[in-house]
This record gives structure tokens, sequence and C-alpha cells, in this order.
């Protein structure tokens, strides 16, 4: 279900496609209550109709929702109007990694300033149980410098057995 410009969302305008992928369509989208950009991420139809699918997404979204770092996105809420499932999320403004990697790769410093905070926010997802499992260069968005994990839609939630 592709959602053209002007398309209201429940509270929310949707602006533009920001892309598509497996665990669904991303848009730029404005909440206009607090004047701000958002990304709305709108699960397929098949996903949200399935109560086992849907409430191991919720699940999911939850324990993301916990991670507060400065390197991965925030998650603001879970939310269905007129029967459309939907996230909404911090809108990062920037360019994935994957369209700033030249031929032959990076330059070390490049390299450097971008690993070091990746590996901090992988870490910092790890000690909260959850395996990124998409991480890819188009998951990483840089934005004025910095660092941003996106995409945790085929994350997975380690569970850990504690035997006595």
């Amino acid at each position: 279900m592709t959602l053209g410009p002007d398309t209201r969302l429940g509270p929310y305008e949707i602006l533009t496609l920001i892309g598509v992928g497996g665990m669904g369509e991303v848009y730029r989208g404005r909440d206009p209550r607090l004047k701000r950009n958002i990304a709305i991420k709108v699960l397929p139809e098949m996903t949200a109709a399935d109560p086992e699918r849907r409430a191991r997404f919720e699940r999911e979204a939850q324990s993301i929702a916990a991670l507060n770092h400065p390197n991965i996105f925030t998650i603001h809420s879970v939310e269905e109007a007129d029967g459309v499932v939907f996230l909404t999320m911090e809108y990062v403004d920037g360019k994935p990694l994957s369209d700033l990697i030249v031929k032959g790769g990076l330059p070390l410093p490049q390299i450097l300033n971008g690993s070091i905070p990746l590996a901090d926010a992988v870490s910092a997802a790890h000690q909260k149980d959850i395996t990124h499992r998409d991480l890819k260069p188009a998951n990483v968005m840089i934005t004025d410098g910095r660092v941003k994990v996106l995409d945790f839609g085929l994350a997975k939630l380690i569970t850990r057995f504690v035997v006595y």
C-alpha cells in the first residue's frame, strides 16, 4: 500500500516515500502537533494481519524503543489508523553510508571516525540482548558527521537461559 504526498495517516502527514523493504514502506512525514519531521514505517498488510507476527513486531519495537543511544535512531510509537499499522520514528536527514563509499573504499580517518560510534551502537544493542541482523552500509546513516544505525526490522531478541 503506497501512500502519496498529502495523505494523512492518523494525525500524521505523509510527505514523500523514502524507501521500500521487506518489512514495509518508509515515508518522511510530519507530525503537525509537534511541528517536526518524522519517519513513518508502514507494515505490509500480511504482517499486520497475522497476530503472531504483529505481536513479535510490537515486542521488538518495544525493545528497540528501550535503547537510548546517540548513534541509534529513536522509535516514538507503534500505532494503527484506518486499519494501517505503522511506526513513528526519528527522521534522520543524511546519506546512507552505502552512498558515501567510493571505489577502493574510504580513507582510514573516515573509517575510524565512523567505525567507533558504529561499534558503540551495536554494543549498546547487544547489551540489551538485541541483535540487528541486517547491519549493512544502507542501514547506517551519516548526518552532520554523525553515525546513526537504522532499520532494526529484522532484529532478534536474544533469550538468555539462566541455569542454577
